[in-house]
């Protein structure tokens, strides 16, 4: 076990884990933020997706010991109100259907836009291949994404 400070969401969290421990198990276990999602667990999904300074990361394959002095942002964290202009996107074009990896694509989108605030379509796909969607939403997925990036 070892001591960690990490900042996450704006806000210093203590927390004493192993260091092999993933950021997804620190923040859904340790930390109560169950919005970032366990899919694979191989870092294959997309579903665990958090911004380490800002870039998206699989947070499945990412241990507590890596992340240093970085800043870790979650779902929670993305948007006070839920008023980030992908999270408003996301509703305007109705894209999830079970949701469960909403957060995932939600954060990879979000992270997409800040280094590239206006993509073409090759890259929204380029980028977003990463993140699954067992229902199929990729065309509301890419239209939510564009309507952000207007925004």
């Amino acid at each position: 076990m070892a001591k960690y400070s990490l900042k996450i969401n704006g806000k210093t969290q203590q927390i004493d884990v192993d260091p092999s421990t993933p950021i997804l198990w620190v923040l859904r276990d340790h930390l109560n933020l169950p919005g970032t999602k366990f899919g694979c667990g191989m870092a294959m999904c997309g579903a665990c997706t958090v911004h380490l300074d800002g870039n998206a990361v699989r947070s499945c394959s990412l241990p507590v010991s890596a992340v240093g002095k970085s800043s870790i942002t979650t779902i929670e964290g993305l948007s006070a109100k839920a008023d980030h202009p992908v999270q408003k996107a996301w509703l305007e074009h109705d894209v999830a259907q079970c949701g469960y990896c909403q957060s995932g694509q939600i954060m990879s989108a979000s992270a997409l836009l800040k280094s590239n605030p206006n993509p073409t379509d090759e890259e929204i796909d380029a980028y977003m291949s990463g993140n699954i969607c067992r229902c199929g939403t990729y065309l509301r997925i890419k239209e939510a994404i564009k309507t952000a990036a207007k925004k």
